[in-house]
């Protein structure tokens, strides 16, 4: 734990210009927002926008008047993953160089790291799932301690086709092995219906009415002591990291290194960078018929 189980008067709260203007936060009733803040680029990550979460998290951590966070994404989408025109531009080899693995993995790993204050949080952390949560936005919010996700969201690990492994490895610990594989291997998006099927999300609501929902379950943790629940959390994530969670991610964190290197990845990555991002995606999707390739949106 990288904060205090027990709180008493003390508000240790960092300076809130940590923030960035990608990430929103705010207060009320108990309940701290941290809400992505990019929707024209449907809320994908960048350094500062999980720079910007993990300080959410942390400065609600030190708050004594809050209970509970929520995670949400502005604009009807959580986030759409890793922004890949930034990614491929700030991370990999350029042409002619040599790959350095442990520089990849510790720059992976440091996100992983920011990831984690979720988990790590002594506060019950609620996620939003709205729109689109793929690829690296999964080892995002699977980190939050409840999930509550509109009937019109979808949640999936495309990478899993090419180009990465998931690096907080959350999808086994949270619907076991079976589902795991099921939409680990094939990379498959996972509609509201099934992830509630499978447990993979606690609560299910109408998108007009997911932050309420989201808010009011949140607003219930004021009546609980912020001890008794830290302890509870701790009690339940050690439960996990003794079947070897950590072991885990940093294996996907890893590997995920790894498969952005095959040359399969590096040619897919190539196309992107020379402005093909839309023709590589539909490569992907395309003949699992999903995804943003679905034949009505073809249409």
């Amino acid at each position: 734990m990288q904060w205090p189980l027990f709180y008493g008067n003390c508000d240790l709260r960092p300076e809130a210009d940590l923030l960035t203007e990608s990430v929103l936060y705010e207060e009320r009733d108990g309940v701290a927002i941290i809400t992505i803040n990019r929707p024209e680029r449907l809320n994908t990550l960048t350094v500062d926008v999980i720079r910007g979460v993990a300080d959410g998290v942390e400065q609600a951590a030190y708050t004594s008047d809050v209970a509970a966070i929520i995670l949400r994404g502005e604009g009807g989408n959580i986030s759409a993953g890793y922004d890949l025109r930034e990614f491929l531009d700030d991370s990999g080899p350029e042409q002619g160089e040599i790959w350095d693995p442990v520089g990849d993995y510790q720059s992976m790993a440091a996100n992983v790291r920011q990831f984690m204050k979720i988990w790590e949080c002594p506060k019950p952390v609620i996620g939003e799932i709205s729109g689109w949560a793929l690829g690296g936005a999964t080892d995002l919010i699977l980190c939050a301690d409840l999930l509550f996700m509109a009937t019109n969201a979808q949640i999936g690990y495309a990478p899993s086709r090419i180009y990465g492994t998931p690096t907080t490895m959350m999808w086994v610990h949270r619907i076991g092995l079976e589902h795991a594989k099921q939409f680990l291997l094939t990379g498959r998006p996972i509609d509201a219906e099934t992830a509630f099927r499978i447990g993979l999300v606690s609560y299910v609501c109408d998108p007009d009415e997911l932050c309420e929902a989201a808010e009011s379950e949140a607003r219930r943790f004021t009546n609980i002591p912020a001890n008794q629940l830290a302890l509870n959390k701790l009690l339940i994530n050690q439960a996990f990291e003794n079947m070897g969670l950590r072991t885990s991610q940093m294996l996907g964190t890893f590997f995920d290194g790894i498969a952005r290197h095959t040359p399969e990845a590096q040619e897919w990555a190539a196309q992107i960078s020379e402005g093909g991002l839309r023709d590589a995606v539909a490569d992907r999707d395309g003949p699992w018929q999903d995804y943003g390739q679905t034949p009505e949106n073809k249409k």
